[in-house]
């Protein structure tokens, strides 16, 4: 799982994190896509709904958006996650 993860860290870097606050929402690079400048992925900060306008993709929290970035279910990001935090299993 931590190898799925690290293409997302180098996706963060270079797209997530190469954005900035607007109205509300991080509005970034897309962090699946080689886009060169801002404004087809949007994270609404208040909420957590987030959206990929080039793919169509789109969530409602840290788990779906996870789960989008490392191309894994659901579930398995949860899971993931809650191990990454030290939440043991239930």
């Amino acid at each position: 799982m931590r190898r799925r993860w690290r293409p997302c860290r180098r996706c963060w870097r270079a797209g997530c994190r190469a954005g900035g606050r607007k109205a509300g929402e991080w509005v970034s690079r897309n962090p699946r896509c080689a886009d060169r400048s801002a404004g087809s992925f949007k994270i609404n900060l208040r909420t957590g709904r987030w959206s990929d306008f080039a793919t169509g993709d789109k969530g409602g929290d840290v788990i779906s958006f996870a789960a989008y970035l490392a191309g894994i279910g659901q579930a398995e990001a949860a899971r993931e996650l809650a191990r990454m935090l030290g939440i043991p299993p239930t």
